[in-house]
């Protein structure tokens, strides 16, 4: 068997709105995140972040976020992505909470990952819609910023 390989498909830059808070409920405590907009770009497509996604945040009892994102890519070329991803954000209290107050924390202090996956009408970027991706990301006031990689 070969071992998986990784191959940069694009970084993408969003900036997001104050949360809106839902509360304490039987999962745990919802917040979500409208978004404004941003861009991306790799070796094999670029674009912009389309606003009107969001991100479903849940925070567990154990400190671990966890994203449930929903966003609209659309190609330098005019071409529409929906891009959906779960992952995992966590790391120290004393980290997470300069994180919340929008502090720069360097991306090795927390771990940051997500699990994007693709789909598309389009024909020229429909190899997406057979993929696996990973990604990695750190948060910036303004946003998440992601490294997303195809799984090869």
């Amino acid at each position: 068997m070969l071992p998986p390989r990784l191959e940069l498909l694009f970084t993408l830059t969003g900036t997001v709105a104050a949360p809106i808070e839902i509360g304490a409920t039987p999962s745990g405590l919802r917040r979500i995140f409208p978004i404004h907009g941003g861009t991306f770009e790799g070796p094999k497509l670029r674009g912009k972040l389309l606003p009107g996604g969001a991100d479903h945040m849940l925070a567990r009892s154990d400190g671990v976020l966890l994203p449930d994102v929903r966003v609209t890519l659309e190609t330098d070329d005019g071409h529409p992505i929906l891009m959906s991803y779960n992952g995992l954000r966590h790391g120290p209290p004393e980290v997470m909470d300069r994180l919340a107050r929008g502090e720069s924390v360097q991306p090795s202090e927390y771990y940051f990952r997500i699990a994007p996956r693709f789909e598309t009408g389009s024909e020229k970027y429909g190899w997406l819609n057979r993929i696996l991706a990973i990604g990695t990301g750190h948060r910036l006031a303004a946003g998440p910023v992601y490294d997303v990689y195809e799984v090869l």
